[in-house]
């Protein structure tokens, strides 16, 4: 779970923040030159490719581009982009007995994270891009509490692909190489992209997700799919932890899940266009063998079994853009043996996604989502309790589960604003109605699920 963070409010710290949000919009309205690597290799505007304009939503032809394996357009001399985020987090409620420890930076203005992305056509056939970030705050001296960054693999997609055009059909297929179970998907419904930007630094969030959603960055995989009449959309891969000569897709160090052999991925979909509109309906479905110890290949591995199904409806007619997507998670997981990682044989785990946005002018927006994680009771996965110096067991404040499961309900709107196609200045706020179990006193310390709600502020540019 994501650390939670605090800290005084630092009127400064703001004003900080908005010169610097002010200084890249004057540079970005006096930079015609500046656009993401694929918008100048197409001579397209981000709007054609992304709902609105709002990165890493796809338009029609935006998921055509991808599926034919980014290889539109003519090949670039520099394919060379760079994204970077400024945030600044607010919690309601920041008490702690060490909040230097459980809310380092909250209430700050920071340089969350950069990004540089190299990508784009390479033949007529053969395309993708790869990204590296730089985290600003990867990691905290446990003694110092002095942050240090680094920079690490990020999302990384190399395709082939091939068009097959006649007067009764219209074919694409292909394959890709990447690093996260779902980023070839076209849709935002996938686990990969849903409720994707901006990365939330300091924001928390449910005790659990599927599988599926955590291998991103600690995977190799490699699947083919096809496109049949912009209709029926079918792909399968395979995911092994990324070692040997794949190491370069991992996200440094990151210590993840290791995964036991070659494990199946699937995803079939129905989408259908009419005037302004499109929509899909899909499902997708993974297998996982984790390893109990990240670190070695061996041990009784748990089976996660993930099933989910999807849909996305949207309107692209300027000056509107109305997006919504819907996505649900059924995750079955078993075994381990005597690893101690589960008390309970079997589990179950359910995650229920919806967002809703509307865009106006490419410019102006706003959206709603609404995430509910529920599943079954489990005092392990999901402890209550710690022992005290005598072993006498004690709540586990903040991050503490006396109701033993993972249900978390909660609401995020957000309103945003892109005076250019190259910076999105937003907020968001995360609200609470279940955390860790409950509505009140989740870790029997006193703190409530709406004590975690949380202000979230960022700038956003891409280059």
């Amino acid at each position: 779970m994501t650390t939670i963070f605090t800290g005084r409010l630092a009127r400064r710290d703001l004003a900080r923040l908005a010169v610097v949000m002010v200084a890249l919009l004057w540079q970005s309205m006096h930079s015609a030159n500046a656009l993401p690597i694929f918008a100048r290799q197409t001579g397209q505007s981000c709007v054609a490719c992304h709902a609105g304009g709002q990165f890493p939503e796809l338009t029609p032809y935006g998921r055509f581009f991808k599926l034919t394996g980014y290889t539109l357009g003519t090949r670039t001399a520099l394919p060379i982009s760079v994204m970077g985020i400024l945030s600044y987090t607010k919690i309601k409620n920041a008490t702690s007995d060490t909040p230097s420890v459980d809310f380092a930076k909250n209430a700050n203005a920071l340089f969350q994270t950069g990004s540089v992305f190299v990508g784009g056509k390479v033949t007529d056939n053969i395309g993708g891009f790869a990204q590296v970030t730089y985290d600003n705050y990867a990691s905290q001296d446990p003694d110092s509490l002095a942050w240090s960054g680094h920079s690490h693999a990020d999302n990384i997609d190399l395709r082939y692909a091939d068009h097959f055009v006649d007067g009764k059909m219209d074919l694409i297929v292909g394959a890709s190489l990447n690093n996260n179970p779902s980023l070839s998907d076209v849709w935002n419904t996938a686990p990969a992209w849903i409720q994707y930007v901006p990365t939330h630094f300091g924001v928390t969030g449910p005790s659990a997700t599927p599988m599926i959603a955590q291998l991103g960055q600690q995977v190799v995989g490699l699947g083919a799919y096809v496109f049949w009449n912009r209709m029926v959309y079918a792909e399968v891969a395979g995911y092994q932890t990324a070692k040997g000569g794949f190491s370069f897709l991992k996200a440094g160090n990151t210590i993840g899940n290791r995964l036991q052999g070659s494990n199946p991925y699937a995803r079939i979909a129905l989408n259908t266009e009419w005037g302004p509109h499109n929509a899909m309906i899909g499902a997708f479905g993974m297998n996982a063998d984790v390893y109990p110890d990240p670190l070695f290949a061996s041990g009784p591995v748990t089976h996660y079994r993930d099933r989910g199904i999807d849909a996305q409806y949207q309107y692209l007619l300027d000056p509107h853009t109305v997006t919504v997507q819907a996505s649900y998670i059924r995750e079955q997981s078993s075994g381990g043996g005597d690893a101690g990682s589960s008390t309970n044989n079997s589990n179950t785990l359910n995650q229920l996604r919806l967002k809703a946005s509307y865009i106006y002018r490419a410019s102006w927006g706003g959206s709603l989502s609404y995430t509910s994680t529920t599943g079954s009771a489990d005092d392990t996965l999901f402890p209550g309790t710690q022992p005290d110096s005598n072993g006498d067991p004690i709540p586990i404040p903040l991050s503490g589960n006396v109701a033993n499961t993972p249900t978390t309900r909660g609401w995020t709107p957000e309103v945003f604003w892109m005076p250019t196609q190259n910076i999105r200045l937003g907020a968001q706020y995360f609200m609470y109605d279940s955390y860790n179990g409950a509505h009140s006193n989740y870790d029997g310390a006193g703190r409530d699920a709406r004590d975690n709600n949380t202000l979230f502020v960022y700038g956003w540019f891409a280059y």
